[in-house]
């Protein structure tokens, strides 16, 4: 008798379920159920912006990137965990 074994260890990875911004630190919860805040001066168009402006941020692409239309700002969710940061 033959047998074949098949590994379908498949990676994903984390989207954000929700994001919020205290001040002018950005947080997004992911669906491990980590945290990850970082600072919006890590980012040149965020960098400059108000906190009203930056608590205008919402979740698209299923959870996959961070939009602030008002800035015409976009920002990967995979990119944050992989600690890819535009440092300016």
């Amino acid at each position: 008798m033959n047998s074949t074994v098949i590994d379908k260890h498949i990676e994903v990875e984390p989207a954000a379920v929700r994001v919020w911004v205290e001040g002018k630190i950005i947080f997004i919860e992911l669906t491990d159920r980590r945290i990850i805040g970082f600072p919006a001066d890590r980012f040149k168009i965020l960098k400059d912006a108000t906190e009203e402006q930056l608590g205008k941020v919402e979740l698209r692409l299923d959870g996959y990137a961070l939009r602030w239309e008002e800035l015409d700002e976009d920002i990967t969710v995979p990119g944050i965990v992989n600690g890819n940061f535009q440092l300016s």
